[in-house]
């Protein structure tokens, strides 16, 4: 083998061992970015959670405030609480005739 040889030798195998480099620490860093997207779906996951809660408690205060019964509201109060019994009848008896 000539020196001229050796030393394309040389670099073909300084340029092989570079992709080997090269391909490991691209391997890791795909590898820590897969690790990132799980983390932060399961953080959308549980912020949606979260919001569905609040959305849900936000929805209970609303009938609650619809609903307060106060000294100088009570004719209006029980006429809403009235409604809203019949809503719940209207809706009961839909769901019977399915």
């Amino acid at each position: 083998m000539t020196e001229s040889e050796r030393q394309t030798m040389k670099r073909f195998e300084a340029k092989v061992r570079s992709l080997l480099a090269d391909y490991v620490a691209l391997k890791k860093e795909n590898s820590e970015l897969y690790d990132e997207l799980d983390k932060k779906e399961k953080e959308l996951r549980n912020l949606q959670s979260q919001a569905t809660r609040y959305k849900e408690d936000y929805d209970n205060l609303k009938l609650a405030k619809m609903i307060e019964i106060s000294d100088t509201d009570f004719k209006g109060a029980k006429q809403r609480i009235t409604n809203l019994v019949r809503e719940v009848n209207n809706c009961i008896n839909l769901l019977n005739a399915q």
